[in-house]
């Protein structure tokens, strides 16, 4: 079926052939434009914009040669096909005309028109093809370009949200007194759903956190940006509320705090946490438990066991308590506090094989971080399915 409205023009000097080309291409639905003069034809070309030109090659005029006139209607109408109508087969002009940009070649007499009709429709297939590929080609290299100027932005946020990030974590390793912190994060993706924080809250105490935010990527890393901001808004009004000597929060009022304001931020985000408070005039630690597996290890004269403790997530719900958990801190020990996403390093079929397993790591490790990454296979960082955290404070022999 061809479309309304496609127009063709044939430039040709014998008049009886024009008109029967023209008369025939009608009866077939299509618009003819005519010109008997290379020159006319040049100026319909420019004029009206065709379709499809058929072109004598041997038409008869002083101004330009039929080769010439291809090659003009090309510059006039850059991408139009033309079908070369000739006399003769002379091979040379087959190429040439080819070569000018000729998308079919005919030899006259065309006394079966229906040959034509075939060539020109072939033709105008073949060029609303390429054209619609052009088309599509244009649309695809936008889309591309958008899609890397999206992606170079989303580069550059990952790299402004990754440093707001690194900036926010403590130093490691971070000596105060007697004592050793020490962490490493393994994002999963370019940014970390997981987080620890160490610092000094009074000339007495110490306190530290380890959290692991639900899902990965930016979102779970916007919710450590809160953490941090929590705790440190809460230990501002501690310190103001208490400027000489030591602040009377526990771990439990510290999760329980978070619980509430992640449940009114609405973030669809929950944490796992554990956290604690080293009070060296007691040599006490005091934890608390926020849904957090695997729980922390104690490493203890060579021996390396789970300290005990639950609770619910932080963040889901509005009835969630939180207990502390008191201990005495023996002379020399370290503590290891890991996030979930370490166990998938660890042999084992089953959780629970896996759990039993780590603390023989962390005896392995004799309390030295970098042997605990290595004894992991986390030496050298690589791809992983979740994000993995550790955090480890210990007080060696002096």
């Amino acid at each position: 079926m061809q479309r309304p409205g496609t127009s063709l023009l044939v430039i040709d000097d014998d008049d009886k052939v024009r008109h029967s080309i023209a008369i025939h291409l009608e009866q077939c639905g299509f618009e003819v434009l005519q010109a008997g003069t290379a020159r006319d034809g040049l100026t319909l070309m420019a004029s009206e914009q065709p379709e499809l030109v058929l072109c004598d090659l041997q038409i008869e005029d002083a101004s330009m040669s039929g080769i010439d006139l291809l090659s003009r209607l090309g510059e006039v109408g850059p991408g139009t096909p033309a079908i070369v109508i000739s006399a003769d087969g002379v091979m040379s002009d087959v190429v040439e005309a080819l070569r000018q940009g000729a998308s079919d070649y005919l030899i006259r007499p065309q006394d079966d028109l229906e040959v034509l009709e075939h060539a020109v429709r072939r033709t105008l297939d073949r060029a609303r093809l390429r054209n619609e590929n052009e088309r599509i080609r244009e649309r695809l290299e936008r889309a591309n370009l958008e899609l890397e100027n999206r992606l170079r932005e989303l580069r550059d946020d990952q790299a402004a949200g990754r440093q707001v990030q690194l900036n926010m974590l403590p130093p490691s390793p971070w000596p105060s007194n007697d004592f050793l912190f020490e962490h490493r994060i393994l994002p999963s993706l370019y940014l970390s759903g997981d987080f620890v924080d160490y610092f000094r809250i009074s000339e007495t105490q110490l306190a530290f956190y380890l959290a692991d935010v639900s899902g990965h990527g930016a979102s779970s890393a916007f919710a450590t940006v809160l953490l941090k901001f929590m705790t440190t808004r809460l230990l501002y009004e501690q310190r103001k509320t208490h400027e000489h000597g030591p602040i009377a929060f526990q771990p439990s009022d510290v999760l329980d705090h978070i619980n509430r304001s992640l449940i009114s931020c609405k973030l669809g985000k929950h944490v796992t946490m554990l956290g604690g408070v080293i009070d060296e005039q007691q040599q006490t630690l005091t934890y608390s438990v926020g849904g957090h597996l695997p729980l922390p290890v104690l490493l203890v004269d060579g021996k390396a066991d789970y300290l005990q403790g639950k609770g619910k997530p932080v963040g889901l719900f509005d009835d969630a308590e939180y207990e502390n958990h008191e201990i005495p801190l023996p002379d020399t020990f370290t503590l290891t506090l890991c996030s979930d996403g370490v166990l998938d390093c660890v042999e084992g079929t089953t959780l629970k094989e896996k759990e039993d397993r780590l603390p023989s790591l962390v005896e392995q490790a004799c309390g030295d971080l970098p042997r605990f990454m290595q004894l992991l296979g986390l030496e050298e960082p690589r791809v992983m399915p979740d994000d993995i955290s550790v955090l480890m404070l210990s007080r060696k022999q002096q």
